[in-house]
């Protein structure tokens, strides 16, 4: 399994992964699911992956492809090759052609991945179905066009997307669940980005805690708003010092507010 999340800020964004793949009980593997894309200096991207990995290669792959194509070709596709996977017609105002080198908004660029994991998806489902496997997969997109707001959108294994809102800071794919609480108590789009790394970087460590499919290393990257560049990027690793300082600091806080709370009625009259 996975777990990823980003985190919408006003000052940017904090992108933050396991790196754990579980193929099996008897097989257990790290890839690393945060990838930075700066295609031209206009512009940079961050996407978090999870869910089939097969296909979430096979996406990065079609991505690098796209990019190598569009440098080579001045940013126009050959036309009498074979095109893009995710060069399907649409009724939207994207360019057929668009990619991450292309694409004017964040929107399209979020849209050109979503078709991009359908036509993939598409290509293998027949095959995977025949043994009870899936191909989906789903991706955060973090990152910033010159010219645009920064901002995030999560996009589904159907192809379509939601984007982050200040009141809906932070987006989560994979294993969600065990993570999202201390996201949801104290999380908030004015945070800095060190306390909003800091505060993924737990959630990362509280699912690990509950859920063994989801491990490290975890990384973690910063944006600052505008800048078009990471500011930051961190790898923790297995038995990294600052995960078990993480987790102490954590579970004392936790035992300090279990002390804090109403006693019972029946405590009081004691």
């Amino acid at each position: 399994m996975t777990y990823c999340v980003g985190f919408l800020l006003e000052d940017g964004l904090v992108m933050a992964s396991d790196s754990r793949t579980n193929a099996g009980v008897d097989y257990i593997s790290s890839y690393r699911k945060l990838h930075v894309f700066q295609p031209s200096a206009d512009r940079l991207f961050l996407l978090l992956a999870a869910g089939n990995l097969a296909t979430t290669q096979a996406i990065l792959n079609w991505i690098n492809r796209d990019l190598n194509r569009a440098r080579r070709e001045g940013s126009t596709h050959l036309q009498d090759g074979p095109e893009s996977l995710a060069d399907a017609p649409s009724d939207h105002d994207t360019p057929p052609h668009a990619d991450l080198l292309t694409a004017r908004y964040l929107f399209e660029a979020a849209d050109y991945i979503g078709r991009l994991s359908v036509a993939v998806q598409k290509e293998t489902h027949s095959a995977l179905r025949q043994v009870g496997a899936s191909g989906a997969a789903s991706f955060i997109l973090g990152g910033q066009i010159a010219g645009q707001p920064h901002g995030l959108f999560q996009i589904y294994a159907q192809g379509n997307a939601i984007m982050a809102t200040p009141e809906t800071p932070f987006l989560q794919i994979g294993e969600s669940k065990y993570g999202k609480p201390p996201l949801d108590g104290v999380g908030h789009h004015r945070l800095s980005l060190n306390d909003a790394a800091r505060l993924c970087l737990m959630s990362q460590v509280i699912t690990r805690r509950s859920n063994l499919t989801v491990g490290p290393p975890f990384e973690v990257a910063l944006y600052p708003r505008d800048s078009l560049a990471i500011s930051q990027q961190l790898k923790l690793e297995r038995g990294a010092a600052e995960l078990d300082t993480m987790v102490d600091v954590w579970n004392e806080s936790q035992r300090q507010a279990l002390e804090r709370m109403p006693r019972f009625p029946w405590e009081e009259q004691g």
